[in-house]
């Protein structure tokens, strides 16, 4: 047996690992075929981009230490998981201003398989009544900000990598949060699991919103893709969204000057709030299952940007909290982490990518014993305390 632990970087210890490089050839006790690769970006606007390159022996995954712990993209053998941005990153966050006044900076390093939005605020930008400066950029802070004691350890014998890491938002005198996240792969394994804790770090109580942004476009996005779930309640965000209802499940081809469609929905869980969601393609060969708790992530957002593909053909499925509307909409219906002071609440995710058709056939099946025999309410209208103005 086997547990070793590498120190990527900790500031206290002033502890930094400029470059790593391990494999399975390291250990001599498991016949296992892992790679552990950790480099910095040079040049353009990546410059400084500190990415950890994950293998288990089957599934590769990139994870962005200097974005939030991010995740860039993943591959199972030949085919990529993620999606092709305009944006061309990982940008560096020094090139991300998300003060500008629009409050749409952080629009200029979005490029992520999956990004964290939170954790002050994690919706669309909102701005002071009266002054109009922008209180809350779009989608947050925290995927812009660097990971700090960021661990990785192997343990031969539970056949398993886990990256651990701490990414603090603060700001004086206003909003003091942390995230804590472990993020697990078994060895020849087709998953990650994403294991988070929301810390609050004042001894005041506070309020916090997390949106798992997960993002797919080509080659599993495409004409006649699917997403599938165990509706309890389904709303088209606006009347854009709502011209396209009786499609909202399913994707068409790129079509230059698409305009974006969302939908939000509160998912079925079985006894214990445990749900699932299925992004498939169109023959049933490839597909992204997440799995969740409705209990910790009750809300559920769909949307749909199905424009050319220079222009970001991607579509996001994404657990949360709360629905991305502004911060002070959601607040005001109850949907957030309340913290007491010194508390913290956990949040988990596990991201599976399918390439066989049996394990897709097999997820559907699952879905389909949430949703059972309830049928689910569809409103083909936006809802006043769903949607806001």
């Amino acid at each position: 047996m086997t547990i070793k632990t590498w120190v990527i970087s900790d500031t206290k210890s002033a502890a930094h690992l400029e470059s790593l490089a391990v494999t399975s050839d390291n250990l001599s006790d498991t016949p296992a075929k892992f790679s552990i690769i950790k480099k910095t970006l040079r040049g353009g606007l990546s410059d400084g981009v500190e990415v950890l390159q994950v293998n288990n022996g089957k599934l590769q995954f990139d994870l962005l230490l200097t974005r939030g712990m991010s995740l860039a993209s993943a591959t199972i053998g030949e085919v990529k998981f993620g999606w092709q941005s305009p944006v061309r990153g990982p940008v560096h966050p020094k090139f991300v201003n998300l003060h500008e006044p629009s409050g749409l900076g952080w629009l200029d390093g979005f490029d992520e398989m999956m990004v964290r939005c939170g954790l002050e605020s994690n919706g669309a930008p909102e701005f002071d009544s009266e002054t109009n400066n922008l209180k809350y950029c779009v989608h947050g802070r925290i995927g812009n900000k660097p990971a700090d004691q960021v661990v990785v350890t192997v343990d031969t014998q539970a056949e398993t990598i886990s990256i651990k890491a701490v990414v603090v938002e603060v700001r004086f005198h206003l909003f003091k949060v942390a995230l804590e996240t472990t993020i697990v792969t078994r060895f020849n394994d087709d998953a990650l699991q994403i294991h988070d804790t929301i810390r609050n770090l004042s001894a005041s109580p506070t309020a916090a919103q997390v949106l798992y942004h997960c993002n797919y476009g080509e080659p599993l996005l495409g004409d006649g893709a699917q997403v599938i779930v165990p509706i309890k309640e389904l709303v088209p965000r606006n009347d854009h969204a709502a011209a396209g209802m009786p499609n909202w499940s399913r994707y068409d081809a790129p079509k230059t000057g698409f305009e974006e469609q969302v939908y939000f929905l509160t998912l079925l869980g079985d006894a214990a709030g445990d749900t699932e969601v299925l992004l498939k393609n169109a023959q049933s060969t490839q597909g992204v299952n997440l799995a969740y708790n409705v209990n910790q992530l009750p809300c559920f957002s769909m949307w749909k940007n199905t424009t050319a593909i220079e222009d970001g053909y991607v579509t996001g499925i994404e657990p949360g909290t709360n629905y991305p509307n502004p911060r002070s909409f959601e607040a005001t219906h109850g949907r957030e982490i309340s913290l007491p002071g010194n508390s913290s609440a956990p949040l988990n995710l596990t991201m599976r990518f399918l390439v066989d058709a049996m394990q897709i056939d097999a997820t559907e099946k699952r879905i389909a014993v949430l949703q059972g025999s309830q049928q689910p309410i569809i409103h083909t209208t936006p809802q006043a305390d769903w949607c806001a103005p």
